[in-house]
């Protein structure tokens, strides 16, 4: 990897730029690529984009900036893509800082800003060099969620497409009540692959990464939120985070009633020894009760059945006495029988014999 330093101005840097939405971000007399298709959106808060600007307009330093060389003598930015958006913005007047515009500012204070010096740092070599660099610089700033670092290694035609269903401000608007976290920042994207290889992200991304669209993931998509959505009629706030895309791929086959589930559902959101709501949706297909998080007894519950058994486990053919550490806490009466999690119901096993026991 070859880098040279160069320093250039705001206004080198605003010159002739351009904001065309899904078509790109341009600057720097359009030399510069803003967003190449590795690129996150913008995601700055305004607190964070004001700062970059009160730096600029008292003239302290702002961070080192990366970009790289193309082999047509362009460049592309591998890191300051936020600051440099936030200085471009408002520079074109698109936002205020404390009631002011650009436009509003007296001349010499639009003369500082403009004639503001920028240390940038022109990065060449091959692409594996510079998404290695990319990755590297990365881990300061802004931190970038493990999505988008994806989307740097395996940028292309794909990732592009993809991100057009999942990622964009103007996507499709389907199942975003059923993903959690934040689109602009690739969770959503990062979600749906996952379900889609079961777990292997890398992987797909890797054989889909020169594919001309993302419209398999996309439609795989809309086939499992028409599943949910058929299968669990009644939308609960739960459902939000839930790994269905996961659920699919296993009980895409079945065909379980709508009604009955629903019933099981709602008798199950009304069981306080439930604690993970969430996990009803996976339990009523699966039945594994670990989804559920049953509420365990408490110490003082535990304590006091170890008390009235006097330490001695009723599962051990031998009558020995064990330490209240050696043992555990369970339902006499399991709940998936209807066992509650009161201190009537609880017994202390041996952790070999509770270990063992039916329905754990």
């Amino acid at each position: 990897m070859k880098i040279q330093p160069l320093q250039l101005t705001i206004r080198e840097l605003t010159k002739g730029y351009e904001d065309k939405q899904e078509e790109g971000v341009r600057g720097y007399g359009g030399k510069l690529d803003i967003r190449p298709p590795y690129q996150r959106e913008f995601i700055y808060k305004d607190k964070q984009r004001d700062a970059v600007i009160n730096t600029v307009r008292q003239d302290y330093p702002l961070n080192v900036m990366y970009w790289s060389v193309r082999a047509d003598g362009n460049f592309e930015i591998i890191d300051g893509q936020q600051r440099t958006v936030s200085i471009c913005r408002y520079v074109n007047k698109d936002f205020s800082i404390k009631g002011l515009k650009f436009h509003n500012l007296q001349g010499d204070e639009q003369k500082q800003i403009l004639d503001y010096k920028l240390t940038i740092y022109l990065c060449s070599g091959t692409d594996s060099e510079r998404l290695d660099w990319f990755e590297t610089i990365n881990i300061s700033g802004e931190e970038l969620t493990p999505q988008e670092l994806k989307n740097a290694v395996y940028s292309g035609t794909w990732v592009t497409d993809a991100k057009r269903y999942f990622s964009k401000a103007n996507r499709p608007k389907l199942g975003d009540d059923y993903l959690s976290g934040v689109a602009i920042r690739q969770e959503f994207l990062e979600t749906v692959i996952d379900w889609i290889s079961n777990g292997d992200i890398k992987g797909y991304m890797s054989d889909h990464q020169d594919h001309k669209d993302a419209k398999e993931l996309w439609q795989y998509f809309q086939v499992v939120i028409k599943w949910v959505k058929t299968i669990f009629p009644e939308y609960r706030s739960e459902m939000k985070g839930v790994p269905f895309g996961r659920l699919y791929n296993v009980h895409k086959d079945e065909k379980p009633d709508p009604e009955k589930l629903e019933k099981r559902i709602s008798t199950l959101m009304e069981d306080e020894d439930v604690t993970n709501k969430k996990g009803i949706y996976t339990y009523v297909l699966n039945g594994k009760e670990k989804f559920l998080n049953i509420r365990a007894f408490t110490d003082k519950q535990k304590r006091e059945a170890w008390e009235r058994q006097k330490g001695i486990c009723p599962k051990c053919k031998e009558k020995k006495k064990w330490k209240f550490e050696e043992m555990e806490g369970d339902h006499k009466k399991p709940w998936h029988d209807g066992g509650k999690t009161i201190p009537e119901n609880c017994e202390m096993l041996c952790k070999e014999h509770n270990r063992e026991k039916a329905g754990k």
